[in-house]
């Protein structure tokens, strides 16, 4: 069979598109590039400035606020282990670096949610390309990340955003669709526009499941930053991949172990911001 039928070419085909992409877009990569790396370095500086112990004690009282006394507690001792262990300098570029992917994440996301939500063609286009994204085994990103933008800070990005933005997408469609039909078929009664339906009664009532689709970015940003210190990618990504590169078992493990604690930060930090919304407009 396969000699009665020759192989497609379908590796060259995406390399040729990739550089056509590379050499059409040059100018538009490179101050994208510029842009994100700016950015990236803007956030590191600003969070260096402010002394450890005071940023660990924001964000405990933080913690504290949102959630409980527990969360501020283990928020305190994790942050304090992470210095301790003289990962600081590192867990604020990984930080920096899923903050900007994820806001990237959520300006292409969540308009792109609403759009697919209130069109089924261009859900009907979307939902194919996001299982695409999905199921593809994430160190393909690195590849065109590494075309576009060489390797270092901006790659890291790039792919993290390609990996994290689909759930955003997905979950911010779904819970416009999930409004109950009753309470659309009220609005219209009462004369709503489009526009007003849209922001008065579906994003309200979806609020929940578009920040569940945030969260889900945010997390899905920090594994891909990890992933993405193969390219460059500054942070405690590099401290684990040059521990597995060396065969140092016990600062993988240290490294591993500040991605952990920063990875339930983040998680539970996010989610209770978005019930504490939600709770206040009801």
């Amino acid at each position: 069979m396969q000699e009665l039928l020759p192989k497609l070419p379908l590796a060259k085909w995406v390399d040729a598109f990739v550089e056509w992409l590379t050499l059409t877009f040059e100018v538009f990569f490179e101050g994208m590039a510029v842009g994100i790396e700016g950015a990236v370095e803007g956030i590191v500086i600003g969070l260096g400035f402010i002394p450890a112990i005071a940023l660990i004690i924001l964000v405990s009282l933080l913690g504290w606020k949102v959630c409980n006394w527990k969360i501020g507690l283990f928020i305190f001792l994790g942050l304090n282990l992470i210095d301790n262990l003289r990962y600081w300098d590192a867990m604020l570029e990984t930080v920096a670096l899923v903050l900007i992917a994820v806001l990237i994440s959520v300006i292409i996301g969540i308009p792109m949610g609403i759009w697919a939500s209130q069109n089924n063609t261009v859900r009907q286009i979307v939902t194919p390309i996001l299982d695409f994204m999905q199921t593809m085994p994430a160190f393909v990103y690195l590849l065109p990340a590494i075309f576009f933008f060489n390797i270092g800070v901006v790659p890291g990005v790039f792919a993290s955003v390609i990996f994290a933005v689909p759930p955003t997408i997905r979950l911010t469609t779904l819970g416009i669709q999930q409004v109950p039909a009753d309470l659309i078929e009220a609005s219209d009664a009462f004369g709503s526009t489009t526009k007003q339906r849209l922001l008065q009664v579906q994003l309200p009532l979806a609020t929940p499941t578009i920040m569940a689709g945030v969260n889900q970015s945010i997390m899905l940003a920090l594994s891909m930053v990890v992933i993405s210190s193969m390219v460059g990618a500054p942070g405690l990504g590099a401290d684990v991949y040059r521990a597995v590169t060396t065969i140092e078992t016990g600062v993988g493990f240290e490294a591993g172990l500040a991605i952990v604690v920063v990875a339930i930060v983040i998680d539970r930090l996010t989610q209770n911001i978005g019930k504490k919304e939600q709770g206040g407009k009801k």
